[in-house]
């Protein structure tokens, strides 16, 4: 097989599988249409491994695969660009999407829309690979737009629960939002550099550097327009603040769903673009600038609002937007090597909660609440341990990927000099605290201490139970509210470790989420791996100097990195959030009242979603009851339809006066017409 036909492979067969079981499930049944999508998954990841194997060989590819229109000068393709950027994403989202496939299997057996399931998350697993492989922005779109599409699909799965309705049209919209400036973006592009394609466009984009953009009565400079507007389609994508409200949400979906929306595909696809558009944002500091402080708000910000949640996944979800704002950082302090690199170790260890998570979902039949779990270590061990990996890889211990990547982007922003960089600092800092604190809050509730399942009521220790954005658990956030309305244990009864189909996923991403930084970070960010795929300026590259001089090799930094500041700050989260809820549950419900306001503020979610229901939704509601009453009934109805009858109306009961039938009235009106003409003439000549 050519290398071509081998590049078409990869992104044709989760589509192959996602019509099979889309199209033809109810005759294939479901244990053929999982069978046929997991297959179809596989070969897609060990192509990608094929094409990995060929780009380390130093074969790189750049060309169109299909025209789909030609229009005046302009032509838009189907293409692939495949290098190391690309063919890392290709791993990381079929290898993901594999562990999810096999997953859903045991978590989902009950669900009567088990072959649209497989069909949607194969679907969504093309979507993702078209955007990765593209070499152009008309595809890069396309994938965009049909990742959003799918994702709407998935996260409103149960289409009978109004709360999952809700949610998916609020990602929905919110995604709008950013796709509108995405859109913006790539018009201006064309409009300035009369092509799509990504190679002609970065080759020209230092010509324009002082340009002003055509945008009507503004002055600002065009590349700096063109980023910025880029980078809102990644502020919706990636869940960036202001737009960031649809991801917890987007909870909702089935775990399977969770994990690979929030780990490996949509949520990276953002990271990934402003990745691969480095040359032209390298061209702007206030873009990168712009790039970097939106990222810290979310870092640190998102943090906090996961100390308070009492909903497993929303715990978990909550620190996907904090690690988002963390690869966000580093984009912004041109640490696109860096970004990328955490994009990948994230991945790994996120999957892992979100599948562990809904591991103990299953144990506990459904109850999402984690007042009501503790001591789950002597009952589910694999998951027990398989967490405990993923939840120190994700707060940056030593020698788990999740430090690797944290501790260079920290490194990173330390020496930038853009501006912003000092507040960015201060909130990636901070946000190892707080990482570290909501992290095990979970672990330690969920897995330790005193056993609070299968009782008859909701015991509570800690200082957080009464929040009300995490929701009751057992609501909305059941995953299998549709068939199953037994929620929690029953008295007496004991949770048991999940089926092999749900631990072996986690066995297989507990593995990378341990090894793969120690393995990667150095070809990654010091090897020059990304040296084709990734620009940075010469300006940019002097802040990374030392780092790189620093560095003598994984294991060295991992030792020196116990007496550094982002270990001490991990390590007392870890410590305080042990003290407050394994040995002091009181001290927590003393800061809740001492700080009610705080709390509320943060229970509130910092009033966004208020405020998008007061101010967007409530003033497109008024708008539109305006446009009706006035605009439609009083000026279309009452003054352009009545109106328009009433002068007809009028006017023809003044002619029927003169209508009379009486012949001497026309004689006389007609004898007044010449008196009238003839007055005319005469005033006239």
């Amino acid at each position: 097989m050519s290398m071509q036909n081998l590049y078409l492979l990869v992104p044709l067969a989760p589509l192959a599988g996602a019509i099979a079981a889309g199209l033809f499930g109810k005759q294939l049944g479901r244990a053929w249409s999982h069978r046929i999508t997991i297959a179809l998954v596989a070969v897609s990841f060990f192509a990608s491994l094929a094409i990995f194997r060929d780009v380390q060989a130093g074969h790189m590819f750049n060309g169109p695969v299909y025209t789909w229109l030609t229009s005046g000068d302009a032509s838009f393709q189907v293409g692939f660009l495949i290098d190391r950027l690309t063919v890392t994403m290709m791993l990381v989202v079929t290898f993901v999407s594999l562990m999810v496939h096999i997953y859903t299997i045991g978590y989902m057996q009950e669900d009567p829309g088990y072959q649209r399931f497989f069909s949607y998350i194969s679907l969504f697993t093309f979507s993702m690979l078209m955007l990765v492989m593209a070499n152009n922005f008309m595809q890069l779109f396309f994938g965009w737009e049909a990742v959003g599409l799918v994702s709407y699909l998935l996260i409103g799965f149960w289409y009978t629960r109004e709360t999952a309705i809700y949610a998916n049209l609020k990602a929905f919209l919110v995604n709008r939002v950013g796709d509108f400036g995405f859109l913006l973006g790539i018009g201006l592009v064309l409009m300035v550099f009369g092509t799509l394609d990504y190679a002609a466009v970065f080759a020209n984009a230092a010509s324009h550097v002082a340009d002003i953009a055509p945008i009507p009565g503004m002055q600002v400079n065009l590349l700096t327009a063109i980023c910025i507007l880029l980078f809102i389609g990644a502020m919706g994508k990636s869940a960036q603040f202001p737009l960031h409200v649809w991801l917890p949400d987007s909870m909702e979906g089935p775990t399977p769903i969770s994990a690979l929306i929030h780990a490996a595909t949509m949520v990276t696809a953002g990271i990934f673009m402003v990745a691969r558009m480095s040359p032209m944002f390298e061209l702007s500091d206030t873009a990168l600038s712009f790039v970097m402080v939106i990222g810290a708000i979310t870092a640190l910000f998102m943090g906090f609002l996961g100390i308070i949640q009492n909903d497993i996944k929303r715990v978990v979800a909550y620190s996907t937007l904090s690690q988002l704002g963390y690869m966000t950082v580093a984009l912004g302090a041109s640490a696109y090597s860096v970004a990328i690199f955490h994009l990948m170790t994230h991945a790994f260890f996120k999957a892992l909660l979100f599948l562990a998570a809904g591991s103990v979902i299953i144990a506990m039949h459904h109850d999402q609440d984690i007042r009501n779990m503790g001591g789950l270590k002597k009952y589910m061990p694999i998951t027990w341990i398989t967490s405990l990996i993923g939840s120190l890889a994700l707060i940056g211990t030593p020698f788990f990927s999740g430090f690797y990547a944290k501790d260079s982007i920290i490194e990173a922003v330390e020496y930038s000099h853009l501006a912003g960089s000092g507040f960015a600092y201060f909130a990636v800092l901070a946000g190892v605290f707080v990482t570290a604190f909501y992290s095990f809050r979970m672990y330690f509730l969920v897995f330790h201490g005193e056993e609070r399942f299968g009782k008859t009521e909701a015991h509570s220790h800690d200082a957080h139970h009464s929040s009300t954005s995490s929701g009751p658990a057992h609501d909305a956030h059941d995953d299998h509210a549709s068939h199953d309305e037994h929620h929690g244990l029953a008295p007496g009864q004991k949770p048991h470790e999940s089926p092999w189909v749900v631990t072996l996923p986690l066995v297989l991403l507990a593995i990378p989420s341990v090894v793969i930084g120690f393995i990667a970070i150095e070809p990654m960010l010091f090897g020059g791996y990304f040296r084709d795929a990734i620009y940075v300026s010469e300006a940019h590259l002097e802040a990374f100097k030392e780092i790189r001089d620093e560095f003598h090799g994984a294991a060295q930094m991992a030792l020196h990195s116990f007496i550094s500041i982002p270990f001490v700050f991990a390590l007392a989260g870890v410590v305080t959030s042990w003290f407050f809820y394994m040995r002091r549950p009181d001290i927590p419900a003393a800061i809740q009242q001492r700080f009610r306001g705080i709390y509320t503020l943060l229970d509130n979610k910092y009033y966004f979603d208020r405020f998008n229901d007061w101010f967007f939704a409530g003033g497109a509601r008024g708008t539109s009851r305006f446009l009706w009453k006035f605009g439609d009934i009083k000026l279309i109805d009452g003054v352009m339809v009545n109106g328009s009858a009433k002068l007809v109306g009028l006017f023809s009961g003044v002619l029927r006066h003169v209508q009379s039938g009486y012949i001497y009235h026309y004689a006389f009106s007609m004898i007044i017409g010449v008196f009238v003409l003839l007055s005319v003439r005469d005033l006239f000549e």
